[in-house]
């Protein structure tokens, strides 16, 4: 996808201000490789004069390497559920970034859910709450625990992108809430997700 708008490296992400399209993959590089590493891979810092398409390249390579470590691993799954997360979250930033589409399918939708639906139940229990059930098609969860006192439904994207900090408050509560959204919607700021004060993303 990168390759195809190689003219567009420079763009700013819109949910992560602060980088660009080639700082972002930049990022997904490190995080593989410090992966790599911690499982006893050979470190490969990336240099900081590295253009997309030299970064592209370490991301191609290096993915490969960070699977099979995570897959040897007896522990690796944590690890991996959370790495799928965070690059298909980035996947879904840098196609808005571009004007890609969102994929109506994708490997990574189901168990990158998983992780941010029990972010999202940690975050209830500590502000307090009640459970809630989480519910697109094809798919349901229950973040905290039950009985829940509240649902929310909709469009996977949308749920998805409100669950990964990328949609505001407003947009949150717009959307389709069996219940009151207003008090749960502080528990959708947790670890490093934080709901944007503006609409980024429509």
């Amino acid at each position: 996808m990168i390759a195809d708008h190689a003219g567009a490296v420079d763009r700013v992400v819109p949910a992560c201000p602060q980088w660009t399209v080639r700082d972002l993959l930049a990022h997904l590089t490190e995080i593989c490789d410090r992966v790599i590493t911690r499982f006893g891979g050979e470190a490969c810092p990336i240099p900081e004069t590295a253009s997309a398409a030299e970064v592209l390249r370490l991301w191609t390579e290096r993915g490969p390497e960070a699977d099979a470590l995570l897959a040897a691993d007896g522990d690796g799954k944590s690890r991996g559920d959370i790495m799928v997360m965070d690059a298909f979250t980035h996947e879904l930033d840098l196609r808005y970034a571009l004007g890609v589409p969102p994929p109506e399918a994708h490997a990574a939708w189901l168990r990158s859910f998983e992780v941010l639906v029990g972010g999202l139940g940690t975050s209830l229990g500590k502000h307090g709450l009640p459970g809630m059930r989480i519910e697109i098609e094809g798919a349901t969860w229950v973040a905290g625990t039950e009985p829940v006192a509240a649902v929310l439904s909709g469009a996977p994207v949308d749920v998805y992108r409100s669950l990964a900090g990328r949609r505001s408050p407003a947009q949150i509560a717009a959307m389709d809430w069996l219940g009151d959204p207003e008090p749960w919607l502080r528990a959708f700021t947790w670890g490093v997700f934080a709901p944007p004060e503006e609409a980024v993303e429509r």
